[in-house]
């Protein structure tokens, strides 16, 4: 059965990690000098209070984990966390309502990054801070942190990775799981300091830099400023675009490319080369309508469709324009991308690149069939088939996430919201991508327009769709606990 002495203990260590973050917040509350001081101050004595309540019930708990263990430690985790995360702003009083902060929450832990702040600049810069920490934190995963930071505390780290991980294939770069967590940390560390340094020196103050690096590399969206339009300056946009492409690269074949100058295994991926075969077409034909249909400039239209593009594609959710201005076709365009994502292994949500190539590879097999019915076909990704469990389970997740989109498209619809944001909200929420409603496709309407109900609803769907639906939809399932 369900061991909860080891998940209570794991719950209580990772909450301090949470603790300390926040203590970053409050060291920034007390530099500005600002009214969330004591919000953050309040906020990490409930959250160490949360953490030795855990480890209290968790004392003397064995460290290993079991299968079924790690899918529970991974989906409480980010309901945890989101709960603690949503104690600054509730006593800071910017989101009184606890629906409102909980929603927040996770959509910064998940870097969905929709938010129902339609004047975020009255914030203080702590709370701005904390957001977007939210954000870069859930970036690669909470868990996966810990199993880099703390690799003993999680005596199954090879399953709590398997259960948090995203994308139908796993690629290690060490034998050790725990070296290979630091290695990746190391460069979604470096990508951020590096797009902050980018941003800074293009003429961005230093806590914009800060911040937006953060939503870039972990490809969540938050904005420090109201909207979700993104910077002004064409310099800032491409170095934007530059950012969340490579947030968007396996980080395995980031690190096979750049820390062991194998260059040549980026173009030999499969899945990276969908990925640029999808960003230069997508960007040429929105560049292409624009032009011709809006009657833009050359470089002014290829800078916004490529930034729209990437954003979406990576399902950052920035954007530099009002994409709702343009053609209904740019809408479908970017649609289909916010459905395909972004290579798996990396910071972004969506059905992911490998998954889609997958399936096209399946189809071509079938229309195979078709004419050599006795012929075997194996569907083959960088020249290794891929065993028959791996495509049953890639069709099962393709059925349960169109189910998914269908029932929330459904179920928006149903509560009165028009047609085209019901379709957004589905895929922003599924696919984490974090569209804002007011910038971008359909009809302007904010997300605090939505009841309390949906908006919980909402907040369950972004755990869903950033745990990839089957590790939390397991969960409810009688075999799941079954003793046997």
């Amino acid at each position: 059965m369900i061991n909860f002495s080891i998940i209570s203990k794991i719950l209580g260590s990772l909450l301090f990690i949470e603790a300390f973050f926040m203590a970053c917040c409050l060291g920034m509350a007390f530099a500005f000098h600002e009214d969330d001081v004591m919000a953050f101050a309040a906020s990490l004595l409930f959250t160490l209070f949360g953490a030795f309540t855990f480890l209290f019930f968790g004392h003397g708990a064995s460290n290993s984990l079991s299968r079924r263990d790690a899918y529970v430690v991974v989906s409480l985790t980010w309901v945890v966390f989101s709960f603690f995360g949503m104690f600054p702003f509730i006593i800071h009083g910017s989101l009184p309502s606890v629906t409102d902060a909980y929603f927040e929450t996770m959509s910064g832990f998940t870097t969905t990054g929709v938010t129902v702040i339609d004047d975020v600049e009255h914030l203080p810069h702590g709370l701005l801070f904390w957001r977007s920490l939210m954000q870069w934190i859930g970036g690669l995963g909470i868990v996966f942190f810990t199993v880099a930071l703390l690799p003993q505390l999680v005596g199954g780290s090879v399953k709590v990775f398997a259960a948090e991980a995203t994308g139908p294939m796993r690629s290690k770069m060490h034998p050790r799981l725990s070296t290979s967590a630091k290695w990746i940390w190391s460069i979604y560390i470096l990508l951020t300091v590096a797009c902050g340094l980018s941003f800074w020196a293009a003429g961005m103050d230093w806590f914009d830099a800060t911040n937006y690096s953060m939503s870039t590399t972990a490809t969540g969206g938050f904005s420090t400023h109201n909207g979700s339009i993104f910077m002004a300056s064409p310099l800032n946009q491409y170095l934007a675009t530059l950012f969340q492409f490579l947030a968007g690269i396996n980080f395995t074949l980031l690190y096979m490319s750049v820390f062991k100058l194998k260059m040549g295994s980026l173009m030999r991926n499969a899945e990276f080369r969908f990925y640029v075969l999808a960003t230069v077409v997508s960007t040429l034909t929105i560049t292409g309508i624009l032009v011709a249909q809006m009657g833009y400039d050359l470089e002014y239209a290829f800078r916004m469709a490529l930034f729209q593009v990437v954003s979406f594609l990576t399902t950052t959710g920035l954007t530099s324009t009002d994409a709702g201005a343009w053609p209904h076709i740019t809408w479908a365009i970017l649609a289909l991308l916010m459905f395909c994502g972004a290579c798996s292994g990396s910071t972004t949500g969506g059905f992911k690149s490998i998954r889609v190539l997958m399936l096209l590879k399946v189809v071509r097999n079938e229309f195979r069939h078709i004419v050599h019915p006795n012929a075997v076909l194996p569907v083959k990704v960088d020249g290794m088939s891929v065993p028959q469990g791996k495509i049953v389970s890639l069709l099962a997740y393709f059925i349960l996430y169109v189910i998914a989109v269908i029932l929330v498209t459904v179920i928006m619809a149903a509560s009165g919201i028009h047609i085209t944001n019901a379709v957004t909200i589905s895929l922003s929420l599924v696919s984490n991508v974090g569209a804002g409603l007011d910038t971008n496709i359909g009809p302007q309407m904010s997300w605090a327009d939505l009841s309390p109900a949906l908006k919980w609803l909402c907040s369950w769907l972004m755990l869903v769709g950033r745990l990839e639906i089957v590790a939390v939809l397991v969960l409810f399932t009688r075999s799941f606990w079954k003793e046997n």
